[in-house]
Protein backbone atom coordinates (compact mmCIF):
# COMPACT_ATOMS: atom_id res chain seq x y z
CA UNK A 1 0.00 0.00 0.00
CA UNK A 2 1.47 3.32 -0.86
CA UNK A 3 1.82 6.47 1.59
CA UNK A 4 -1.31 8.19 -0.33
CA UNK A 5 -3.63 5.77 0.12
CA UNK A 6 -2.36 4.68 3.92
CA UNK A 7 -2.91 8.65 4.26
CA UNK A 8 -6.96 8.17 2.85
CA UNK A 9 -7.30 4.93 4.80
CA UNK A 10 -5.74 7.21 8.32
CA UNK A 11 -7.81 9.88 7.48
CA UNK A 12 -11.18 8.14 7.30
CA UNK A 13 -10.36 6.09 10.58
CA UNK A 14 -9.56 9.51 11.99
CA UNK A 15 -12.83 11.17 11.07
CA UNK A 16 -15.21 7.95 11.94
CA UNK A 17 -13.35 8.32 15.59
CA UNK A 18 -13.69 11.79 15.83
CA UNK A 19 -17.57 11.83 14.32
CA UNK A 20 -18.43 8.48 15.78
CA UNK A 21 -18.77 6.56 12.77
CA UNK A 22 -18.54 2.88 12.82
CA UNK A 23 -15.79 0.55 12.65
CA UNK A 24 -13.66 0.71 9.13
CA UNK A 25 -11.92 -2.52 8.73
CA UNK A 26 -8.41 -2.52 8.54
CA UNK A 27 -8.22 -5.35 6.33
CA UNK A 28 -11.00 -7.73 4.88
CA UNK A 29 -12.75 -9.80 7.83
CA UNK A 30 -11.22 -13.33 6.67
CA UNK A 31 -7.81 -11.90 6.28
CA UNK A 32 -7.82 -10.54 9.80
CA UNK A 33 -9.10 -13.79 10.76
CA UNK A 34 -6.14 -15.50 9.26
CA UNK A 35 -3.64 -13.06 11.01
CA UNK A 36 -5.55 -13.36 14.01
CA UNK A 37 -5.39 -17.15 14.49
CA UNK A 38 -1.55 -16.84 13.35
CA UNK A 39 -0.84 -14.00 16.34
CA UNK A 40 -2.66 -15.67 18.75
CA UNK A 41 0.19 -18.60 18.28
CA UNK A 42 2.33 -16.05 18.93
CA UNK A 43 0.82 -14.81 22.31
CA UNK A 44 0.37 -18.96 23.35
CA UNK A 45 4.30 -18.96 23.20
CA UNK A 46 4.46 -15.65 25.91
CA UNK A 47 2.50 -18.15 28.31
CA UNK A 48 5.15 -21.12 27.51
CA UNK A 49 8.30 -18.91 27.38
CA UNK A 50 10.44 -18.10 30.10
CA UNK A 51 9.15 -14.61 31.31
CA UNK A 52 6.55 -16.15 32.93
CA UNK A 53 4.40 -13.04 33.10
CA UNK A 54 6.28 -10.88 35.53
CA UNK A 55 6.60 -7.32 34.96
CA UNK A 56 9.25 -5.60 36.69
CA UNK A 57 7.75 -2.99 39.06
CA UNK A 58 10.34 0.34 37.93
CA UNK A 59 8.64 3.30 39.70
CA UNK A 60 10.63 5.78 41.42
CA UNK A 61 13.19 8.36 41.24
CA UNK A 62 15.96 8.18 38.70
CA UNK A 63 19.50 10.50 38.22
CA UNK A 64 19.42 11.01 42.30
CA UNK A 65 22.59 12.54 41.80
CA UNK A 66 21.04 15.73 40.24
CA UNK A 67 19.68 16.32 43.80
CA UNK A 68 21.74 18.66 44.86
CA UNK A 69 20.77 21.41 41.18
CA UNK A 70 17.98 22.21 43.27
CA UNK A 71 15.52 21.79 40.54
CA UNK A 72 12.04 19.24 41.56
CA UNK A 73 12.09 16.60 40.11
CA UNK A 74 10.44 15.99 36.76
CA UNK A 75 7.66 14.14 36.30
CA UNK A 76 7.20 11.03 33.71
CA UNK A 77 4.23 8.46 33.42
CA UNK A 78 3.87 5.64 31.30
CA UNK A 79 0.63 4.18 30.09
CA UNK A 80 -0.41 1.80 27.58
CA UNK A 81 0.01 -2.11 27.26
CA UNK A 82 2.70 -4.95 27.80
CA UNK A 83 4.93 -2.87 25.76
CA UNK A 84 5.10 -0.07 28.09
CA UNK A 85 4.40 -1.86 31.39
CA UNK A 86 7.84 -3.65 30.03
CA UNK A 87 6.66 -7.54 29.85
CA UNK A 88 9.51 -10.01 28.85
CA UNK A 89 12.28 -8.83 31.13
CA UNK A 90 13.05 -9.71 34.33
CA UNK A 91 15.54 -6.74 35.88
CA UNK A 92 13.50 -2.88 36.56
CA UNK A 93 16.42 -1.34 34.82
CA UNK A 94 15.97 -2.72 31.55
CA UNK A 95 11.77 -1.71 30.78
CA UNK A 96 11.16 1.00 29.07
CA UNK A 97 10.05 3.68 31.45
CA UNK A 98 13.09 3.22 33.78
CA UNK A 99 15.18 3.44 30.50
CA UNK A 100 13.47 6.52 29.10
CA UNK A 101 13.64 7.84 32.93
CA UNK A 102 17.15 7.52 33.51
CA UNK A 103 18.19 9.51 30.13
CA UNK A 104 15.47 12.36 30.45
CA UNK A 105 17.13 12.67 33.89
CA UNK A 106 20.88 13.07 31.93
CA UNK A 107 19.58 14.98 29.19
CA UNK A 108 17.57 17.55 31.62
CA UNK A 109 19.88 17.28 34.73
CA UNK A 110 17.52 16.77 36.70
CA UNK A 111 16.08 13.69 38.90
CA UNK A 112 12.96 11.86 37.17
CA UNK A 113 9.87 10.51 38.97
CA UNK A 114 8.83 7.40 37.08
CA UNK A 115 4.98 5.89 37.27
CA UNK A 116 3.80 3.21 35.46
CA UNK A 117 0.40 2.82 35.44
CA UNK A 118 0.56 0.78 31.87
CA UNK A 119 -1.14 -3.09 32.16
CA UNK A 120 -0.19 -6.23 29.96
CA UNK A 121 -2.90 -7.03 27.71
CA UNK A 122 -4.39 -3.94 27.66
CA UNK A 123 -6.48 -2.60 24.65
CA UNK A 124 -7.00 1.37 23.97
CA UNK A 125 -10.12 0.84 25.93
CA UNK A 126 -8.44 0.50 28.92
CA UNK A 127 -6.26 3.85 28.73
CA UNK A 128 -9.87 5.23 30.33
CA UNK A 129 -9.07 3.51 33.78
CA UNK A 130 -5.19 4.38 33.17
CA UNK A 131 -5.54 8.06 32.87
CA UNK A 132 -7.95 8.11 35.65
CA UNK A 133 -5.43 6.84 38.23
CA UNK A 134 -2.81 9.49 36.49
CA UNK A 135 -5.01 12.14 37.44
CA UNK A 136 -6.36 11.12 40.55
CA UNK A 137 -7.43 14.04 42.78
CA UNK A 138 -4.13 15.03 44.99
CA UNK A 139 -1.88 13.45 42.25
CA UNK A 140 0.26 15.56 40.66
CA UNK A 141 -0.13 16.27 36.80
CA UNK A 142 2.86 14.72 35.42
CA UNK A 143 5.27 16.42 33.44
CA UNK A 144 5.25 14.35 30.13
CA UNK A 145 2.88 11.09 29.38
CA UNK A 146 4.22 8.36 27.62
CA UNK A 147 1.51 6.23 25.71
CA UNK A 148 2.62 2.86 23.64
CA UNK A 149 -0.88 1.00 22.97
CA UNK A 150 -2.14 -0.74 20.04
CA UNK A 151 -0.81 -4.08 18.96
CA UNK A 152 -3.52 -6.14 21.48
CA UNK A 153 -6.28 -3.77 19.56
CA UNK A 154 -5.15 -4.92 16.01
CA UNK A 155 -4.87 -8.87 17.08
CA UNK A 156 -8.10 -8.93 19.24
CA UNK A 157 -9.92 -7.43 16.20
CA UNK A 158 -11.23 -3.74 17.82
CA UNK A 159 -12.69 -1.76 15.33
CA UNK A 160 -9.67 0.76 14.75
CA UNK A 161 -12.02 3.93 15.04
CA UNK A 162 -13.06 2.79 18.44
CA UNK A 163 -9.14 2.52 19.34
CA UNK A 164 -8.20 5.91 18.02
CA UNK A 165 -11.49 7.48 19.76
CA UNK A 166 -10.15 5.97 22.83
CA UNK A 167 -6.29 7.21 22.53
CA UNK A 168 -7.44 11.15 21.21
CA UNK A 169 -9.77 10.82 24.50
CA UNK A 170 -7.09 9.82 26.72
CA UNK A 171 -4.63 12.62 24.96
CA UNK A 172 -7.02 15.61 25.10
CA UNK A 173 -7.84 14.94 28.89
CA UNK A 174 -3.97 14.62 29.41
CA UNK A 175 -2.98 17.63 27.56
CA UNK A 176 -6.07 19.27 29.35
CA UNK A 177 -4.81 18.48 32.12
CA UNK A 178 -1.18 20.10 31.54
CA UNK A 179 1.16 16.90 30.77
CA UNK A 180 2.83 16.62 27.46
CA UNK A 181 2.01 13.12 25.65
CA UNK A 182 4.40 11.25 23.28
CA UNK A 183 2.63 8.62 21.75
CA UNK A 184 4.52 5.04 20.74
CA UNK A 185 2.26 3.98 17.74
CA UNK A 186 1.47 0.29 16.92
CA UNK A 187 4.45 -1.54 16.66
CA UNK A 188 4.79 -4.13 13.78
CA UNK A 189 2.84 -6.72 14.19
CA UNK A 190 4.63 -8.34 11.05
CA UNK A 191 8.36 -8.51 13.12
CA UNK A 192 7.07 -11.48 14.94
CA UNK A 193 8.57 -14.34 14.77
CA UNK A 194 5.42 -17.00 14.95
CA UNK A 195 3.81 -15.19 12.36
CA UNK A 196 4.67 -16.77 8.59
CA UNK A 197 4.34 -15.50 4.94
CA UNK A 198 1.57 -14.91 3.51
CA UNK A 199 0.55 -13.63 6.59
CA UNK A 200 3.39 -11.41 7.67
CA UNK A 201 2.29 -8.55 5.08
CA UNK A 202 -1.18 -8.63 6.41
CA UNK A 203 -0.20 -8.14 9.94
CA UNK A 204 2.65 -5.12 8.93
CA UNK A 205 -0.48 -3.63 7.39
CA UNK A 206 -2.94 -3.59 9.67
CA UNK A 207 -0.36 -2.59 12.50
CA UNK A 208 0.76 0.52 9.67
CA UNK A 209 -2.80 1.61 9.06
CA UNK A 210 -3.61 1.97 12.77
CA UNK A 211 -0.60 3.80 14.15
CA UNK A 212 -1.30 6.31 10.98
CA UNK A 213 -4.44 6.49 12.35
CA UNK A 214 -3.28 6.96 15.73
CA UNK A 215 -1.21 9.61 14.73
CA UNK A 216 -3.43 11.78 13.23
CA UNK A 217 -5.88 11.35 16.08
CA UNK A 218 -3.03 12.24 18.57
CA UNK A 219 -1.51 15.42 16.87
CA UNK A 220 -4.99 16.74 16.85
CA UNK A 221 -5.67 17.02 20.52
CA UNK A 222 -1.96 18.42 21.23
CA UNK A 223 0.45 15.24 21.29
CA UNK A 224 3.60 14.27 19.73
CA UNK A 225 4.01 10.51 18.30
CA UNK A 226 6.87 8.74 17.41
CA UNK A 227 6.39 5.40 14.87
CA UNK A 228 7.44 2.20 16.70
CA UNK A 229 6.25 0.51 13.21
CA UNK A 230 9.17 -2.17 12.68
CA UNK A 231 11.91 -0.35 14.91
CA UNK A 232 13.01 -3.74 15.42
CA UNK A 233 12.96 -4.80 11.70
CA UNK A 234 16.28 -5.27 10.85
CA UNK A 235 17.93 -5.90 14.01
CA UNK A 236 15.42 -8.87 14.13
CA UNK A 237 15.85 -10.16 10.99
CA UNK A 238 20.03 -10.39 11.65
CA UNK A 239 19.58 -11.33 15.13
CA UNK A 240 16.23 -12.15 16.51
CA UNK A 241 17.33 -14.23 19.64
CA UNK A 242 19.20 -10.57 20.74
CA UNK A 243 16.52 -8.05 19.73
CA UNK A 244 13.60 -10.41 21.21
CA UNK A 245 12.56 -11.68 24.55
CA UNK A 246 12.67 -15.51 25.54
CA UNK A 247 8.98 -15.65 24.47
CA UNK A 248 9.90 -14.34 20.78
CA UNK A 249 6.79 -11.66 20.90
CA UNK A 250 8.07 -9.12 23.94
CA UNK A 251 11.17 -7.38 23.19
CA UNK A 252 14.19 -8.36 24.86
CA UNK A 253 16.64 -5.77 27.13
CA UNK A 254 18.52 -4.73 23.70
CA UNK A 255 14.77 -4.29 22.09
CA UNK A 256 13.63 -2.28 24.68
CA UNK A 257 16.36 -0.24 24.48
CA UNK A 258 16.57 0.60 20.96
CA UNK A 259 12.08 1.17 21.27
CA UNK A 260 13.01 3.51 24.22
CA UNK A 261 16.25 5.39 22.47
CA UNK A 262 13.91 6.27 19.44
CA UNK A 263 11.38 7.58 21.90
CA UNK A 264 13.89 9.78 23.80
CA UNK A 265 14.42 12.74 21.72
CA UNK A 266 10.55 13.21 21.27
CA UNK A 267 10.64 13.34 24.73
CA UNK A 268 13.07 15.68 25.99
CA UNK A 269 12.02 17.96 23.12
CA UNK A 270 8.28 17.90 24.06
CA UNK A 271 9.63 19.55 27.43
CA UNK A 272 12.11 21.56 25.24
CA UNK A 273 15.38 20.22 26.40
CA UNK A 274 16.48 18.85 22.78
CA UNK A 275 19.10 21.42 21.36
CA UNK A 276 17.11 23.93 19.49
CA UNK A 277 19.30 23.24 15.89
CA UNK A 278 17.37 19.63 16.26
CA UNK A 279 13.60 21.25 16.22
CA UNK A 280 14.50 23.09 12.71
CA UNK A 281 13.40 20.68 9.92
CA UNK A 282 16.31 19.29 7.47
CA UNK A 283 15.66 18.89 4.23
CA UNK A 284 18.27 16.40 3.96
CA UNK A 285 16.26 13.76 5.71
CA UNK A 286 13.32 14.87 4.40
CA UNK A 287 11.86 16.79 6.81
CA UNK A 288 9.44 19.34 6.85
CA UNK A 289 5.73 20.47 6.89
CA UNK A 290 2.97 18.48 5.14
CA UNK A 291 -0.80 17.66 5.95
CA UNK A 292 -1.66 15.61 9.04
CA UNK A 293 -2.38 12.43 7.25
CA UNK A 294 0.12 12.01 4.60
CA UNK A 295 2.71 12.90 7.50
CA UNK A 296 1.02 10.22 9.54
CA UNK A 297 1.27 7.69 6.15
CA UNK A 298 5.01 8.90 6.19
CA UNK A 299 5.61 8.05 9.93
CA UNK A 300 3.75 4.79 9.82
CA UNK A 301 6.07 3.41 7.24
CA UNK A 302 9.25 4.60 8.77
CA UNK A 303 10.26 3.78 12.43
CA UNK A 304 11.55 6.30 14.43
CA UNK A 305 9.97 9.09 12.95
CA UNK A 306 8.52 11.85 14.82
CA UNK A 307 4.93 13.93 13.90
CA UNK A 308 3.68 17.12 15.76
CA UNK A 309 1.15 19.59 15.48
CA UNK A 310 2.66 22.84 13.22
CA UNK A 311 -0.24 25.02 11.80
CA UNK A 312 -3.60 25.65 12.10
CA UNK A 313 -6.29 24.04 9.94
CA UNK A 314 -5.92 24.76 6.23
CA UNK A 315 -7.39 24.38 3.04
CA UNK A 316 -6.24 20.41 2.70
CA UNK A 317 -6.59 20.07 6.41
CA UNK A 318 -4.21 19.87 9.74
CA UNK A 319 -0.48 20.43 9.08
CA UNK A 320 2.08 18.55 10.74
CA UNK A 321 5.94 18.43 11.41
CA UNK A 322 7.31 15.67 9.94
CA UNK A 323 11.03 14.86 11.57
CA UNK A 324 13.35 11.99 11.46
CA UNK A 325 15.74 13.01 14.97
CA UNK A 326 19.19 11.22 14.26
CA UNK A 327 19.47 8.45 17.52
CA UNK A 328 21.52 10.55 19.39
CA UNK A 329 23.21 8.42 22.15
CA UNK A 330 22.11 9.80 25.63
CA UNK A 331 23.97 8.00 28.45
CA UNK A 332 21.62 6.79 30.82
CA UNK A 333 22.43 5.87 33.86
CA UNK A 334 24.55 2.01 34.35
CA UNK A 335 21.59 -0.13 34.50
CA UNK A 336 22.75 -1.46 38.04
CA UNK A 337 22.56 2.14 39.97
CA UNK A 338 19.40 2.88 37.77
CA UNK A 339 17.96 0.07 39.20
CA UNK A 340 18.78 0.70 42.61
CA UNK A 341 17.76 4.11 42.76
CA UNK A 342 14.14 3.04 41.44
CA UNK A 343 12.71 3.09 44.93
CA UNK A 344 9.59 1.36 44.07
CA UNK A 345 6.42 2.27 45.83
CA UNK A 346 4.74 -1.56 45.68
CA UNK A 347 7.94 -3.29 46.57
CA UNK A 348 11.47 -3.57 45.35
CA UNK A 349 12.53 -3.11 41.86
CA UNK A 350 14.11 -6.14 41.21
Amino acid sequence: MTNMSRARVARRIAAGAAYGGGGIGLVGAAAVGLVLAEVRMAQAAVHNGHSGGRVPTADGRYGIGYDAAGEPPLRLTMLGDSTAAGQGVHRAAQTPGALLASGLAAVAERPVDLTNVALPGAQSDDLDRQVALVLAAGSPVPDVCVIMIGANDVTRRMPPTRSVRHLSAAVRRLRTAGAEVVVGTCPDLGTIEPVRQPLRWLARRASRQLAAAQTIGTVEQGGRTVSLGDLLGPEFAANPRELFGPDNYHPSAEGYATAAMAVLPTVCAALGLWPAEEERPDVTRREGFLPVARAAAEAAAEAGTEVTAAMPTGPRGPWALLKRRRRQQVEPLPSDQAAGEARSRAGTAE
